[in-house]
């Protein structure tokens, strides 16, 4: 940047918008500017910033490297001169924003269920949008606001990110109550390879989990006959069918006609986390948010 003083608040808006939009009609009507404003303002920022900032294509326009590196910067900026208007007080039951949160359908039925419960309760003007996870675009979703919090494992979570420990979570195996092998005290590692089983991938090798790598440490192996990305729809496919699962504790005590075994392998278990961004990291609403989860989450495990 040649002179700061050349640079006001909205033309970083207008950076910001353009950013997100791609485009400088849309961008326009997201700041209520006419388009001539917003090309004029483009014009500024390009001299502000000895950049071209961004070039045409034929589905709008496209930035720079320049301006991919502004996006998380600017949008910073702009959060914190907002955190600045806003009074510090927050005050749950009048507040009114939309929280988004990335979500499995294992997390949505363990976590985010039990603390929706709580939140209608206590702030029931915060509206709440569940993504599903994309750990390529968790970084960019942050920095662009288009995401406020993620639940995921810490093979997941980026380092630069906050994060905090919910719960340590163990396998179990799966089946409906009156599946034949489903009143066996214990199921056996023959009949546990014998069986046909499904479970749920959702990227690498689909008919291969955490439950083949601990067969194939001492020599077995099974048949997974059903492969799927959903939790809860496997959850109710067990309920009419034979096959077997292995599938989080939680979430097998949380269905009805479901029956839990103890895998007769040793089966390593993942560890569940809650990540923001620096973003949201001292708003304050956001902050009760968070809070409210983490007790939520206390109040399922005690």
């Amino acid at each position: 940047m040649r002179d700061i003083k050349t640079l006001d608040l909205n033309l970083l808006r207008t950076l910001d918008a353009l950013l997100d939009e791609r485009s400088v009609t849309r961008a326009a009507l997201r700041l209520g500017f006419t388009q001539p404003a917003v090309s004029g303002m483009l014009t500024r920022l390009r001299e502000s910033f000895d950049d071209p900032l961004f070039v045409r294509s034929q589905r709008g326009i496209v930035p720079t490297l320049r301006a991919l590196e502004l996006a998380g910067p600017v949008k910073q900026i702009l959060t914190d001169v907002d955190a600045l208007l806003q009074p510090v007080a927050f005050d749950p039951l009048h507040a009114r924003f939309t929280l988004s949160i990335a979500a499995t359908d294992y997390a949505l039925q363990t976590l985010v269920l039990p603390f929706m419960a709580r939140l209608r309760i206590h702030a029931p003007g915060i509206r709440v949008a569940i993504r599903p996870v994309d750990d390529d675009r968790i970084q960019a979703q942050f920095e662009q606001g288009l995401l406020d919090l993620a639940l995921m494992t810490p093979e997941s979570a980026l380092p630069d990110l906050h994060a905090r420990r919910l719960f340590d979570e163990t396998y179990v195996c799966a089946l409906r109550a009156d599946h034949p092998d489903a009143q066996s005290p214990v199921l056996s590692l023959d009949r546990f390879c014998a069986l046909d089983h499904a479970l749920v991938s959702f990227a690498g090798e689909r008919f291969w989990g955490v439950a083949d790598d601990a067969l194939a440490k001492i020599g077995r192996e099974r048949h997974v006959a059903l492969t799927l990305t959903s939790f809860l729809a496997l959850a109710g496919l067990l309920r009419t069918t034979d096959l077997l699962a292995v599938l989080p504790r939680r979430l097998v005590a949380k269905s009805d006609g479901l029956v839990a075994l103890e895998p007769p392998v040793e089966i390593p278990g993942f560890t569940k986390l809650a990540v923001w961004h620096e973003r949201t990291h001292r708003d304050p609403g956001h902050r009760w948010v968070r809070a409210l989860l983490f007790e939520s989450v206390g109040e399922s495990l005690s």
